[in-house]
């Protein structure tokens, strides 16, 4: 669930939508979200001073009432 709203969510912001690969590693009980994007589209994805990675990390951390894990997030460009 998680998963796929940071892929539908960043395929809406990026200018290059089909570039945008989301890799899941779950451990016990945190789960480490790596978004991996066109470089042109990483700016757009951290926003200014990092407030669009906070806003997304903010509606992720309301998963973690649900499911108990946590999650963080992390955005890489494809070279």
């Amino acid at each position: 669930m998680v998963i796929d709203f940071v892929r539908d969510f960043s395929r809406l912001i990026a200018a290059y939508p089909d570039d945008i690969h989301v890799e899941a590693i779950e451990g016990e009980s945190m789960t480490e979200i790596i978004l991996h994007a066109n470089q042109a589209d990483v700016g757009k994805l951290i926003g200014k001073e990092g407030k669009m990675i906070g806003a997304i990390k903010t509606v992720i951390s309301g998963c973690k009432a649900k499911d108990g894990k946590s999650y963080r997030i992390n955005v890489e460009s494809i070279r």
